[in-house]
């Protein structure tokens, strides 16, 4: 088995599923697509579109709002008919689709949201190789996706899909960035295939057992999940993150056993625990905080003494059974990803029984490079864990100016990217040969650390191209200061900024209901965010913050001043304004330095 399409066949042999996928239907009930719905469906839109005249090797758009079936069926139908899918982000803009379309020369789109619709068909008029755009949902003046199906051309589709290897490009996924275009990275068949297998076995969970889905499936990340989902026979429920908590929310609803994030769901998830505990009184807030503090010094595979192991176990009845409750009370397996997350928020959650692991990887390595795991040694807090089988990882510290024991990650394995598409300089530039061997140069910055167990484990330490130099000659890197500052419940946001400057100073966004809560403790009156962060008393809370966090870095590293900012950063506005983040919630360094050039310079001028 090293085509993705394999995995219908397999999931129906291995563990057929009546609820493979799971979906509430516009009543709210939830709505089961089985192994064998899917792959027939698969089939028939595989015919529908060689029946449109596109042949193997075409290029097909899929761009959904929420994770649905019809995008996993048309991803496998794709793939059966020999073409190459371009997933898309909803939220870019149209100059971004033209920019994509026309590189890739799309033929056929598919879309979830009338809305997208209406933005593929404006992209469409500078696009002259898309030729049809299809929508999933039903509208009287759209063509509606199931209009395409057809079952007169079986066999020429059992002929394609005979004549196609692990080897063939299975997708072109286009990264979000931080500056310039999006480059189309190129993943096989094989690429796809090798993350599947070799981490499958690290994540336990067994078929049948429900999962939910909510990262967008555009993203390789959740994308590569749902594979392995598949590959496992497990029950897949597609939702979006606006009704996951609460009594009728979808974590209480399907009690999943697990599921994939990123760290800022985390982050809000323990802000908004913070924040029900600062509500409380009297005792009930003091057990709480008693429970809360345990966890400062909380390690995975620790021994405890027999005093300890009762007052954890008190904990746990009074406080921590509460939180896995609220979250479904099944949950076992968190995985996060895509971005750094702070040691504080794996620390409580693991503490209270809510396993969370991170792993890394890139678009680029399909993307799995390496894991934290649930065997016993086989995590380690502040790590992204080891590598996974069949990759090997490089600390290449022969340029730059790094720390004893960093350098720039490479890596090499089967799941990594052939090259981004018509993109041969680039590709010169991110592969180097070294020893005989060829790596991919990540642009992260790491080190191994050996774990209690023997194992070596890779800790991020920043991206290549986010280091700061100040004006003094003395390079800081930003991502591990505001890893830590991101861990204080009042902060939201924060960009450490100094580039060229003669100290490092900080941007920093309010989180607005920790802040509230704050505010009501000292009985400060609450007006409004942008007026609070005039006060002094909330900038002197701020003050301490950084006051109390400094002494954790080298003088160089540490924060001279800051201002608030009362607006979050988003990943898109409805202004249609430039966001601050990409579609995967990193920071867009330059355009948030452009939009508050004024604060920086501010800072500067009064330094």
């Amino acid at each position: 088995m090293n085509r993705v399409f394999d995995l219908l066949d397999h999931q129906i042999e291995r563990h057929p599923q009546q609820s493979a996928v799971c979906i509430r239907d516009p009543q709210g009930n939830w709505k089961p697509y089985s192994c064998q719905d899917i792959a027939e469906t698969a089939k028939k839109a595989a015919c529908g579109l060689l029946k449109l005249g596109l042949k193997p090797g075409d290029t097909v758009a899929l761009v959904s709002y929420k994770n649905r079936p019809e995008w996993l069926i048309m991803d496998f139908a794709i793939q059966m008919a020999g073409m190459v899918s371009i997933p898309l982000y909803p939220t870019i803009s149209i100059r971004e689709y033209q920019y994509i379309l026309d590189e890739a020369e799309v033929k056929a789109a598919f879309c979830g949201g009338l809305d997208l619709y209406e933005k593929l068909t404006e992209a469409q008029r500078e696009s002259p190789s898309l030729q049809q755009v299809y929508a999933f949902d039903k509208h009287p003046e759209r063509p509606h996706w199931e209009s395409i199906f057809d079952e007169t051309r079986q066999s020429e589709l059992e002929k394609i899909k005979g004549s196609l290897t692990g080897d063939d490009l299975l997708t072109i996924i286009y990264t979000s960035g931080t500056t310039g275009n999006p480059k189309g990275v190129m993943l096989t068949h094989n690429n796809i295939m090798h993350v599947v297998r070799t981490t499958s076995d690290l994540v336990p969970i067994g078929a049948g057992e429900k999962t939910i889905s909510f990262l967008p499936m555009c993203h390789i990340y959740e994308r590569a999940v749902s594979f392995a989902y598949y590959y496992k026979g497990c029950s897949v429920h597609y939702c979006g993150t606006d009704n996951l908590s609460g009594p009728d929310g979808d974590l209480a609803a399907v009690r999943p056993v697990g599921f994939t994030t990123v760290p800022r769901l985390l982050e809000k998830v323990y802000e908004a625990i913070y924040n029900k505990g600062l509500a409380l009184t009297g005792v009930k807030r003091n057990l709480f905080f008693w429970a809360l503090s345990l966890t400062d010094d909380f390690e995975l595979d620790k021994e405890r003494s027999f005093s300890e192991r009762l007052k954890w176990k008190l904990a746990d009845r009074l406080i921590f059974s509460k939180w896995r409750e609220a979250l479904g009370g099944n949950l076992r397996v968190i995985f996060t990803g895509a971005a750094p997350c702070p040691v504080k928020i794996l620390r409580v959650f693991c503490a209270a029984g809510i396993q969370i692991r991170e792993g890394y990887g890139l678009t680029e390595t399909s993307p799995t490079l390496t894991m934290n795991t649930y065997n016993p040694g086989g995590a380690m807090l502040g790590t992204v864990g080891s590598t996974v089988e069949g990759v090997e990882l490089l600390i290449d510290d022969s340029s730059g100016d790094y720390q004893p024991g960093e350098g720039e990650i490479l890596a090499r394995g089967p799941n990594v990217m052939s090259g981004y598409y018509k993109k041969p300089e680039i590709n010169r530039e991110v592969f180097k040969d070294i020893d005989g061997k060829t790596w991919f140069c990540t642009g992260d910055i790491g080190k191994m650390i050996q774990g209690p167990g023997g194992l070596d484990f890779l800790k991020i330490t920043d991206r290549k191209k986010e280091l700061l130099k100040t004006s003094g000659g003395k390079y800081v890197a930003p991502a591990p200061i505001e890893n830590r500052f991101r861990e204080d419940f009042l902060v939201e946001q924060i960009m450490v900024v100094g580039d060229k400057r003669k100290f490092v100073s900080a941007l920093i966004v309010p989180a607005e209901e920790a802040l509230k809560s704050w505010c009501l403790h000292k009985e400060l009156g609450w007006t409004t965010l942008p007026e609070m962060i005039t006060d002094e008393k909330v900038i002197a809370k701020y003050q301490k913050i950084i006051d109390r966090l400094n002494p954790e870095f080298s003088h160089i590293e540490q924060i001279k001043a800051f201002r608030l900012i009362p607006d979050p950063w988003l990943p898109i506005h409805e202004d249609h304004s430039e966001a601050e983040l990409t579609p995967t919630l990193k920071l867009k360094r330059r355009v948030i330095r452009k939009k508050f050039a004024r604060e920086i310079d501010e800072i500067y001028a009064s330094g």
